[in-house]
């Protein structure tokens, strides 16, 4: 899409993106193209969007998510960054988003199937489904009841099985349990 198109604030409803955290230095030189309600301050670039915000995630009919700078800044108020080509469609019917864990951090995202590192071996899932199955999966990253029902030696293997599962089929958990018993 080209930059004129994005310049309208109603322009970004339904839209999923995932902006990169900067530094405000970037700030520089750069003027408020719009400021909304909320109190977010938005800088247009050609090659982009600044969103200067203190709230990440759904915001109105959209899903942006901010990925935090290592390590983490202490600010509530965080400056990120999207290229226009990085705004995909968003919507509650279609199968948009497939689902990402990261096992040595123990944490799990969905990312969208535009996206250009997507390697289509995910299952893509509507929003509804694919937020169902990440409450499932936080649960076994997090707790450790659910496993007193397995035999297992190694509680890492038996996790990331379970999740490799609920990511890459459409098995029920409670399929992929009884499977693992």
């Amino acid at each position: 899409m080209e930059k004129k198109e994005y310049l309208k604030p109603g322009s970004f409803k339904n839209t999923f993106c995932i902006f990169k955290e900067v530094t405000l230095q970037e700030l520089e030189d750069k003027k408020v193209a719009f400021k909304s309600k909320s109190g977010s301050s938005y800088y247009y670039t050609t090659l982009g969007m600044y969103r200067l915000s203190n709230h990440w995630g759904r915001l109105a009919n959209s899903k942006w998510r901010l990925e935090a700078l290592e390590p983490e800044t202490p600010s509530k108020i965080k400056l990120g960054f999207a290229l226009w080509t990085e705004f995909y469609p968003d919507n509650a019917v279609d199968e948009l988003y497939y689902i990402e864990a990261d096992y040595l951090k123990n944490t799990v995202n969905y990312q969208h199937k535009n996206n250009p590192a997507y390697d289509k071996k995910a299952i893509l899932r509507t929003s509804f489904e694919t937020t169902k199955r990440i409450k499932q999966i936080r649960n076994l990253f997090n707790l450790t009841s659910w496993a007193k029902y397995f035999d297992y030696e190694d509680l890492k293997l038996l996790r990331q099985k379970i999740i490799n599962e609920l990511i890459y089929t459409n098995k029920t958990l409670e399929e992929i349990k009884r499977e693992i018993q």
